[in-house]
């Protein structure tokens, strides 16, 4: 099997992805080791696949993929808007890149983890 399996089971290893994954969609930005940036960053571009097909199925593939976390609060007034992962990656970043064909992030490395010395890089949306 030629895939990064990051020394865990298929859960927790699929766990850690959507984790990630959810996180990037969030935040616009994480900070993580290099072989999990590079899974990462696939995962997210597939993401942004779907936000940019915007029909019923592949929200529901989305959805179904992402955890449903929250990735904004806003108040107006009395009314509290409250932004999921899936809303903001359908409304916000699907439509940001519309018109480009892939290569929605880009990996930027720092300086080695202290510890055990893992390369680090910032995982970012361009």
């Amino acid at each position: 099997m030629s895939y990064r399996k990051f020394g865990r089971k298929q859960g927790p290893r699929r766990a850690l992805l959507r984790n990630l994954t959810t996180q990037l969609i969030v935040n616009d930005r994480i900070e993580t080791t290099e072989a999990k940036a590079k899974t990462v960053r696939s995962l997210a571009d597939q993401m942004i696949t779907l936000g940019k097909k915007g029909d019923l199925s592949a929200r529901r593939q989305a959805a179904a993929y992402l955890q449903n976390s929250i990735a904004d609060v806003k108040a107006e007034g009395d009314d509290v808007k409250v932004t999921t992962a899936l809303q903001k990656l359908f409304d916000e970043l699907a439509p940001k890149y519309q018109d480009r064909q892939g290569g929605y992030t880009r990996i930027l490395k720092t300086m080695p983890r202290r510890g055990d010395g893992a390369q680090m890089v910032i995982l970012e949306f361009v």
